[in-house]
C-alpha cells in the first residue's frame, strides 16, 4: 500500500486530509504485517522502540491531541494507555521509561491494532466537524506518524540484526525492481554564494524548527554531485581511516576506541545486514548507517568537509522533494546506486546526509505553546542536522527545509554523507 493516495490532489480539503490520514495509518500496519507478537514487542536498545510501541504511540497522539481535546464526549479507549505510550511530553504527565518499552508484553499486538481501529474510526467520523485548529493537529499527526514509520523500519532492522540467524523481515525479491545498480562518478558542483534565504516560508506544512525564514551568508563552495559510496568507504577503511586519530574529532576518536568501531553499522566481512537479511555490499550504492563522527573523519580523509545545512538547502531548493528513493510501500528498503552523471543527484531519498551544522534554533524561533510545543525545540542541544530524507522516509513527507537531527554517535538510521569543499 503506497503512502500517498489520489486524495492528496483532491479539491475538497477535508476529503484530501481524510485520504492522507487513512493511507498513512494503513501503511504503518503494512510495515508490521509480517511480524509476530514477539517481534513487535522486543526492544534492541534504548534508542530504539518496539514496533508495537510505534503503532501505539502514534495512536495515542491522535486520541490525545485530536479526540480527547477536540471531540466533546469522547471517552478514552483505555485510560491506562496514556502512561504507557506517551513519549516525552512532560505536559501530559508521567510516562513509562523509554529504555523499558521492551518490557511491555501487554497489551498485545492485536490489542494495539484494535485500539488503532477504534481511534481511526473516531477520527474519520469527527473530521468533517473539526475546527481549523483540530484539523491542523490531524495534519501534524500524519507527519508525526510518517516519522515513526521510518523509525519503525530502522528499529526493526536493528532488532533483527541482533539475531545470529540474520532473519529477513521481507524476502529479497520483495525489493523494488525499479532501482538501477549503476555507478556514477563523483563531481564537484559549485553552490550559490552570497546572501541566501533559509528556512520555511510558512506556505504549507512544516515543523516549527524549520522556521522562521531568514537570511544567511554563503561563502564560495561546492558540493559533491552524489553521496559517498560503499566502495569509497571501503577505501577509507583500507587506508586505515579507523586507526588514524588525526582524522577524528576528539569525541569521535574516543567513541571509536571505546566502542571498537571499525566499519559502518551492519557491515561484516564485506557483507551488510538489510531488512532482507545479509547481502553482499554494493560498492556503488551510497554508504549508510554512519555516525556524524565517521562522516566528519571521512571528509577530513578526503580533503573535504561536511556541508552546512544552508549550503545543502540552497542547492536542494530546485530539486523535487518527492523524487528519489523514498518509501512507497512496505518492503526491505535499502539505498541503491543510480545512473546519470550530471548535476546534483540523490538530494532527496536514499540516505539522510549529515551536515556540519549544530541543531539550534533559527533567529526568531519560538516553540508553540502547550504540549505540542515540546515537539522539537526542547531537543536543540548537542545534536547535528541531517538533510534530504532516506529510502525509509515516506514519499510526500520531505521538503528542502526539513531538519532532521541526531546525536553525533548515532547511526542506526539510514544516515550517509555528501562532501563539500571551499572554493
Amino acid at each position: 500500500m503506497a503512502s500517498r493516495t489520489d486524495a492528496s490532489t483532491c479539491s475538497d480539503p477535508i476529503e484530501a486530509l481524510t485520504g492522507r490520514f487513512a493511507a498513512t495509518r494503513r501503511l504503518s500496519l503494512d510495515l508490521v504485517a509480517s511480524l509476530s507478537d514477539a517481534d513487535a514487542s522486543a526492544q534492541s536498545m534504548p534508542d530504539a522502540s518496539p514496533a508495537k510501541w510505534h503503532l501505539a504511540h502514534t495512536t495515542w497522539f491522535f486520541e490525545t491531541f485530536v479526540l480527547r481535546d477536540h471531540v466533546p464526549g469522547y471517552a478514552l479507549f483505555d485510560d491506562r494507555f496514556p502512561y504507557l505510550f506517551n513519549s516525552y511530553y512532560e505536559a501530559e504527565g508521567p510516562r513509562h521509561a523509554r529504555p523499558q518499552r521492551g518490557l511491555l508484553t501487554r497489551p498485545s499486538l492485536d490489542a494495539v491494532r484494535a485500539w488503532r481501529a477504534h481511534v481511526d474510526a473516531a477520527v474519520a467520523d469527527a473530521l468533517p466537524g473539526l475546527s481549523p485548529a483540530a484539523l491542523a493537529l490531524v495534519d501534524l499527526g500524519i507527519h508525526h506518524e510518517q516519522q515513526h514509520q521510518e523509525l519503525l523500519l530502522t528499529d526493526i532492522k536493528h532488532l533483527f540484526a541482533q539475531n545470529p540467524l540474520g532473519p529477513a523481515v521481507w524476502p529479497r525479491d520483495h525489493a523494488s525492481a525499479s532501482k538501477v545498480a549503476q555507478f556514477s562518478a563523483m563531481k564537484w558542483i559549485e553552490g550559490k554564494a552570497g546572501i541566501a534565504a533559509a528556512g520555511h516560508d510558512g506556505d504549507g506544512f512544516a515543523f516549527d524548527c524549520e522556521g522562521p525564514r531568514h537570511d544567511a551568508l554563503l561563502t564560495p563552495h561546492a558540493l559533491a554531485s552524489r553521496p559517498v559510496t560503499n566502495g569509497e568507504w571501503q577505501q577509507f577503511i583500507d587506508d586505515g581511516g579507523y586507526r588514524t586519530p588525526s582524522l577524528w574529532l576528539s569525541d569521535g576518536w574516543a567513541w571509536v576506541q571505546a566502542e571498537g568501531i571499525e566499519a559502518p553499522a551492519y557491515w561484516r566481512d564485506r557483507r551488510y545486514f538489510t531488512l532482507a537479511g545479509w547481502q553482499d555490499i554494493d560498492p556503488a550504492a551510497p554508504v549508510t548507517h554512519i555516525s556524524f563522527f565517521e562522516a566528519d573523519a571521512f571528509a577530513s580523509w578526503a580533503g573535504a568537509r561536511l556541508p552546512t545545512e544552508v549550503e545543502w538547502e540552497a542547492a536542494a531548493a530546485v530539486h523535487d522533494p518527492n523524487g528519489g528513493d523514498q518509501l512507497d510501500a512496505a518492503g526491505p528498503v535499502q539505498p541503491a546506486a543510480i545512473g546519470g552523471d550530471t548535476g546534483l543527484q540523490q538530494m532527496f531519498g536514499s540516505v539522510w546526509e549529515w551536515t556540519g551544522s549544530a541543531y539550534r534554533p533559527y533567529p526568531g524561533f519560538r516553540a508553540a505553546p502547550g504540549a505540542v510545543g515540546e515537539y522539537n525545540g526542547k531537543f536543540m542541544s548537542g545534536q547535528f542536522v541531517l538533510r534530504g530524507g532516506s529510502c525509509a522516509t515516506p514519499r510526500g513527507h520531505m521538503r528542502a527545509t526539513y531538519r532532521n537531527f541526531f546525536y553525533p554517535h548515532q547511526r542506526w538510521q539510514f544516515t550517509g554523507v555528501r562532501l563539500a569543499k571551499d572554493l
